[in-house]
């Protein structure tokens, strides 16, 4: 800048061309320096003084008005003929000396902290739920539970009922995990809050058992959406009735839903491989069958693939529930 200055007679425009800056920048610098309209605070004509607030805050604190409201304060003070400032201006000096408050007790509820999940093999994460089947009549439900692994979507337990019991949640979580033959310390176990999913009972069955539990935030159904999404594939298949007929029927149905379901349904979060084949280890060998025949084919017919030879999808590396951000996922699956 001081080298544009001392030869300002050749030009401006010349100079900062050969030392290649933009003139914007020179003249920009040479301007003093601007101040700020925060720094130079300007108080309203009307706004009270200090002493004035302070006049207000005591009586604010005075025995009479201590427990009095600012419109109580104000009309009593009017009725004596004195008038300190408005209702309106009592509450801002009060807030300004962080004096306002709710005094009734309300109920606070607890900062509930977002499940974060993963799982890189079956069995490392369960995610349980419970949904009702429509009965025969108005008011007639069937309960159905549903133990799914977020990792192969594997259904591992199901059980249909009457009602909603932490007994039959138990009974269901036991079995499935000795069926399974689960180890402690091996498990999560993770539900919403509903009644059955936080009761003793269960808990305390599974603290015996080593198993771990997660629970979803309340009205977030995004921390269950494995569950979730099982149960929308249930209800939106073919084949569901809008009323199942008896608790025969519902059992039936049920019974060739989830048989499918681990057998035969061909996943789109699994490379379209079925929920059976992740969760007892036949993955490798069905994919490694897929690229064989792909190899034949690229082998056959190379021009009719654009994009070279082709390879078949891949499981992923890892499955969570709310992910972290991008770059812990990356580490993660490196």
């Amino acid at each position: 800048m001081g080298a544009i200055d001392e030869h300002r007679e050749i030009g401006v425009r010349s100079l900062c061309a050969a030392l290649e800056m933009p003139r914007e920048t020179y003249y920009r610098h040479r301007r003093p320096p601007r101040v700020s309209n925060a720094a130079v605070k300007v108080l309203p004509q009307r706004a009270l003084r200090v002493q004035e607030k302070q006049v207000v805050l005591e009586t604010l604190h005075s025995e009479r008005f201590v427990d009095r409201s600012p419109a109580e304060v104000v009309a009593t003070l009017l009725d004596e003929g004195t008038y300190h400032c408005s209702e309106r201006t009592m509450y801002r000096v009060l807030a300004g000396a962080r004096e306002v408050r709710e005094r009734r007790n309300q109920t606070r509820h607890p900062q509930y902290a977002k499940p974060e999940l993963l799982a890189k093999a079956p069995n490392q994460v369960w995610s349980w739920d419970i949904t009702k089947l429509l009965g025969p009549a108005k008011w007639t439900y069937y309960y159905l539970y549903v133990v799914l692994d977020i990792y192969s979507r594997y259904v591992v337990g199901w059980l249909l009922a009457h009602r909603e019991c932490a007994e039959l949640a138990r009974r269901l979580v036991r079995e499935t995990c000795e069926r399974q033959a689960i180890d402690p310390d091996e498990l999560i176990l993770h539900s919403d809050r509903g009644t059955p999913m936080t009761s003793r009972t269960l808990s305390q069955t599974l603290a015996s058992l080593g198993v771990g539990m997660s629970f979803s935030r309340p009205h977030v159904s995004n921390d269950n959406p494995f569950s979730e999404s099982a149960f929308k594939t249930l209800k939106y298949g073919p084949g569901f009735p809008d009323r199942f007929a008896s608790f025969d029927h519902a059992l039936a149905h049920c019974r060739r839903f989830f048989s499918w379901y681990n057998e035969e349904h061909r996943h789109g979060g699994l490379a379209e491989l079925t929920p059976a084949d992740v969760h007892l280890g036949h993955a490798e060998h069905v994919l490694a069958r897929r690229e064989d025949v792909l190899r034949a084919a690229f082998a056959s017919h190379p021009e009719r693939f654009v994009h070279g030879r082709p390879a078949p999808r891949s499981l992923p590396a890892a499955v969570y529930i709310n992910p972290p951000p991008q770059a812990v996922v990356a580490s993660v699956m490196s």
